[in-house]
């Protein structure tokens, strides 16, 4: 039985691996810079939204098994799991990952093992985390162990695949690998493979970047399918019946901590080797502007001059608070540079945390001209169209996830992203 774990960072990946091992009787220490999520967790108050945390919390709490502080404190392991975001060059930020390491070096004792959950660029353990380990005076590989498990999870379904997801685990050598396996079959019931640690840095990034290209593909198709007057998403539908494709879906732009930065590292490294990477990055990257332009287009065809623009949802996906990276801020920011104005609601996102948003629903649609569906919460798929007063019945939908029927029939003008067919 692992005897205690100190977990540097609590936010969506941090405090959910802090709870799932205190659940699991592992006597747990949180770490985070953030006083307010400090207080919060000690509170048993959430700062992040993910089904099943708050019980989870509850548990940990009340069982004396996961305490939170600003402060690391001596532990057996030390998991790190801070952001890992780009500069505004698209270059890698690994400052946290760096500070983190450097703040649990006092604490470190001989034997103990320092586990990095953040998704990095491959190197990373090698090139900014020993260079501060090797502080402690314990020689890595022998006194001190380090390896590299990247999160595997998606927001909203993070504890299923916490357990159920096969998991990643390299080692700076090999018996820093076996204690990392050994440390999540406390939870993890998925197979647990083992490698060096650069190599389960690139897995991690590949794995992203396959999906970052496979959106970049279908988002090019769908403004192909607009200049053919097809449906591209039953096209897309179509094409999947084959036993060997598998294309991805359109949408309004690609975000999250994760897909919408991961590929960035790879362009970093790779330079001119990594051009479809690079291409499929400025293609996604372009989504928002394309929205917006297809809204414009659409206010045009209604021959209605400027416009107020109803934007439903702000997180990056459906039924999360995670605005991370999240292409709605970016679409906000093309359609206000039109001249349109602009007011946008989220029943995930709580204290208007943009500066266009409105609790209320009723708020944002009754002054709008359009309605712009970017996010696809519950909440909007589920919608009765019939109780909305918008000024004028349009609704464009760029996730595929609003019954077309039931709009029309409730009188609206209903777009969809990528089809020309069913206008």
């Amino acid at each position: 039985m692992t005897k205690s774990i100190c977990v540097m960072g609590l936010g969506y990946i941090g405090l959910p691996t802090a709870v799932m091992f205190a659940n699991y009787g592992v006597q747990v220490h949180g770490v985070d810079v953030n006083p307010a999520a400090v207080k919060s967790i000690q509170e048993k108050q959430l700062h992040i939204e993910e089904p099943g945390l708050q019980e989870r919390l509850n548990k940990a709490v009340d069982e004396g098994l996961l305490t939170a502080s600003t402060t690391p404190k001596e532990a057996d392991i030390f998991i790190i799991a801070v952001p890992s975001p780009i500069n505004a060059d698209h270059t890698a930020n690994l400052e946290y990952v760096r500070q983190a390491t450097a703040a649990v070096v006092p604490y470190i004792k001989e034997g103990n093992l320092v586990v990095l959950e953040s998704t990095v660029p491959p190197k990373t353990v090698e090139d900014v985390m020993l260079p501060e380990l090797v502080k402690t005076g314990l020689v890595i590989g022998e006194q001190l162990h380090v390896a590299h498990s990247p999160e595997r999870v998606i927001p909203g379904r993070i504890f299923d695949e916490l357990i159920q997801n096969d998991r990643i685990v390299g080692g700076v050598s090999q018996q820093a690998a076996e204690m990392t396996k050994a440390l999540y079959e406390t939870f993890v019931q998925g197979t647990i493979h083992l490698t060096d640690a650069t190599t389960a840095e690139l897995v991690k990034v590949m794995e992203n970047t396959y999906r970052d290209v496979n959106i970049a593909f279908a988002n090019e198709l769908a403004q192909l399918a607009e200049k053919l007057d097809v449906n591209i998403w039953e096209a897309i539908k179509l094409a999947n019946y084959h036993p060997r494709v598998n294309v991805h879906f359109p949408g309004p732009g690609v975000g999250g901590h994760c897909i919408a930065v991961d590929p960035w590292f790879l362009v970093e490294l790779g330079g001119d080797t990594a051009q479809i990477i690079h291409l499929s990055r400025q293609t996604n990257d372009s989504m928002p502007r394309f929205t917006a332009q297809k809204t414009q287009r659409i206010l045009n065809e209604a021959k209605i001059s400027g416009g107020t623009v109803a934007v439903l949802g702000l997180a990056f996906k459906g039924n999360v608070d995670d605005m991370r990276e999240s292409p709605s801020t970016y679409v906000i920011d093309e359609l206000q540079n039109l001249g349109l104005t602009v007011i946008s609601h989220d029943p995930h996102i709580k204290d208007n945390k943009h500066a266009t948003q409105t609790q209320s629903l009723e708020e944002a649609v009754n002054q709008a001209d359009v309605i712009v569906v970017l996010t696809d919460h519950n909440e909007f798929k589920e919608l009765d169209p019939t109780t909305l007063t918008p000024q004028h019945k349009i609704v464009f939908d760029t996730k595929n996830c609003l019954d077309s029927n039931k709009w029309q029939q409730a009188g609206y003008h209903h777009h969809l992203l990528g089809d020309a067919k069913n206008v």
